[in-house]
């Protein structure tokens, strides 16, 4: 993708320069002043997930510069909880919705207890604002208050409410994932990502979504992953009731040669996204924005 916008070499030392295998100073400052992370994992059956993890102010906090440890646990309904073992690859993102400020994790799951987990950092780096909707969260609950599980509520389809409340959003994220090597078919390059825009910049048909691709930082990872492994997890939050909208299924790239590209004003080119099956945790987020 990166010689395809003809940006691979530029990249290639920036990348050197930017992602590194620790986080630096001001990303171990950040994260411990997030109130939620967005998270993207692998299932048993190797479907990519993306779900938010919410906690006190500093539940996220650097150990030590290739170590953060999340003083938290998802809720056993969902997916993200039995992704929690030794070793799984996970995304995170951390994300400042009042100050715009974003930053991308991948890491590796290296310890688990009943009040949290640690992660080894594969690679860090910052992010640029672009199309974040500012908001402000505000606790409405303590954030593990919640211990009973939700009863998620399953489908394969997109009612006429879900695909309202699509059509309404201004932000979801996006969770990839690539495959190594032939001789050792593990998960690898999990990564989670955010999307914004004007409300209806999500287009839906049925059970397909299509998402315009703006200008980015043209390192690709979530393009590059969907090449490589044409799946998808995506969660879309609902900041008014605090529910979770979680979906995952196949994808397909528009190129910018597409006739549906013309349509969408600023887009370089697009992806579809097609469910296979997703679930709705009401109530899920300690917070409203």
């Amino acid at each position: 993708m990166q010689v395809h916008v003809g940006r691979s070499e530029r990249l290639e030392i920036y990348a050197r320069k930017a992602i590194l295998p620790y986080m630096t100073e001001q990303l171990q400052a950040f994260f411990s002043l997030l109130p939620f992370l967005v998270v993207g994992s692998i299932d048993a059956q190797g479907k990519p997930w993306a779900t938010l993890l919410s906690g006190e102010v500093g539940f996220a906090h650097a150990q030590e510069p290739a170590m953060l440890r999340v003083d938290a646990k998802p809720n056993i309904s969902d997916p993200l909880h039995s992704a929690i073992t030794q070793g799984a690859p996970l995304g995170l993102l951390g994300i400042e919705l009042n100050t715009r400020r974003r930053n991308r994790m991948s890491a590796t799951v290296s310890a688990s207890d009943e009040t949290g987990f640690s992660l080894a950092v594969t690679h860090a780096y910052g992010n640029c604002p672009k199309y974040i909707q500012v908001r402000a969260p505000e606790f409405i609950r303590e954030p593990n208050a919640q211990a009973e599980p939700i009863v998620p509520q399953a489908f394969t389809d997109l009612d006429d409410s879900r695909t309202s409340f699509i059509r309404q959003a201004d932000t979801f994220f996006v969770s990839s994932y690539h495959l190594d090597e032939v001789d050792n078919p593990d998960a690898n390059g999990v990564d989670v990502s955010h999307r914004g825009g004007e409300k209806g910049f999500v287009k839906v048909d049925g059970n397909t979504l299509t998402i315009p691709d703006y200008v980015g930082n043209n390192i690709f990872n979530t393009i590059g992953n969907f090449l490589l492994n044409p799946k998808a997890g995506l969660v879309f939050p609902d900041f008014t009731n605090g529910n979770l909208l979680m979906m995952t299924g196949t994808v397909e790239i528009l190129w910018d040669d597409d006739t549906e590209i013309v349509t969408m004003e600023g887009a370089k080119r697009a992806w579809r996204f097609t469910l296979d099956h997703g679930m709705l945790l009401k109530d899920a987020l300690p917070f409203r924005a």
